[in-house]
């Protein structure tokens, strides 16, 4: 037979000069995981022991007048020591009873300071003699696309469940269960389920930048949450009134084009006004002269091109206070003075 190959004898005078192998040494914690893990942990142990779940009951009449009784849940976040809440309003709204458990099994039955379903947020406080672990509060209004977004809540049921994505866009706008939009919504792909509702969206600080409000059903990685801006507004709106003030002037209208030929007469900036379908009697905006076919196209200068754009700036500052709404009316334009009141109901 033939001599072996050179490189089967190194091999061999190799393994045999070699130390004895040393058993593999246990990794710890720290090793192993990456600095994106290390992120979401240490962002998660800043709130999770601010997070609850909240179940609540309600009373209804049935077809037959019976009085019957339904519950539900969702989640919510203590942004105080002493005690306050901020969920969603639909969570807790036209509740009877209202019961919050801690992340420690603690249960407290909780009050409702102020509901607002104009942005779907609600504050609620609970009682306890000890300081209770609360969020900060960060802001929304520096956040950019990309940057990461945990939400923490209760989907399903399901206690303290995390979900991790990123911000997909800024801005955005959603219809919330009164009809009134709600703006600069912060859109995500972290996963939200049914539960998850009034929970905190947090940066990579833990610093809470949004509550989780909805979901597209049938869409992929496509979330909601109110801006923490929004929300601190409403929280001040709410300490202050116990409840949220914005204006009324009491019409009803649609949303329509201005062609092209009116808009470069009148010299408007936008395409397409409010078309007053109708106005309510006695309100301001009759008071103020008002009419059904009247299209209204700025509110003390500002330009008005929708519904939306209407009800966003009849806001707070514009109560009692006198205002200047530009209609185009026939072959004219016109300033008419109204003075709206707050908004009830």
């Amino acid at each position: 037979m033939g001599s072996r190959p050179r490189f089967i004898d190194d091999l061999a005078r190799g393994s045999q000069d070699a130390a004895p192998s040393q058993p593999l040494q246990p990794l710890d914690d720290a090793a192993v995981l990456d600095a994106y893990s290390r992120t979401v942990i240490g962002a998660l142990e800043r709130v999770q022991q601010a997070v609850v779940f909240i179940s609540v009951e309600r009373e209804y009449a049935d077809a037959r007048g019976a009085r019957r009784a339904a519950g539900g849940t969702g989640s919510g976040f203590i942004f105080t020591p002493d005690g306050y809440l901020l969920t969603n309003s639909h969570v807790v709204h036209g509740a009877t009873r209202i019961t919050v458990t801690l992340a420690d099994g603690a249960r407290f039955h909780a009050d409702l300071v102020g509901d607002d379903p104009d942005s779907d947020l609600a504050v609620l406080r609970i009682g306890s003699p000890e300081p209770l672990p609360h969020v900060a509060l960060g802001d929304s209004h520096s956040l950019r696309v990309g940057q990461i977004a945990i939400a923490v809540g209760n989907p399903l049921g399901l206690a303290q469940t995390v979900t991790t994505g990123v911000v997909s866009a800024l801005g955005r706008s959603l219809r919330s269960n009164s009809g009134r939009m709600i703006y600069d919504v912060i859109q995500t792909d972290a996963a939200l389920n049914p539960g998850n509702s009034g929970g905190p969206l947090i940066n990579s600080t833990g610093q809470v930048i949004g509550v989780n409000t909805a979901i597209i059903s049938g869409a992929q990685a496509i979330s909601f949450a109110t801006a923490i801006d929004t929300a601190k507004w409403v929280i001040m709106q709410i300490f202050a009134h116990g409840r949220v003030r914005r204006a009324y002037i009491g019409v009803a209208g649609t949303t329509a084009p201005v062609s092209r030929r009116v808009q470069r007469f009148f010299g408007l900036p936008a395409a397409s006004a409010v078309h007053v379908m109708e106005v309510v009697k006695g309100s301001p905006a009759a008071s103020g002269g008002l009419r059904a076919g009247d299209r209204i196209v700025a509110v003390d200068d500002v330009v008005i091109d929708s519904v939306d754009g209407l009800q966003r700036t009849l806001d707070a500052s514009r109560i009692d206070r006198a205002v200047k709404i530009t209609v185009l009316r026939g072959s004219q334009k016109q300033d008419i003075e109204v003075t709206p009141v707050e908004q009830t109901g």
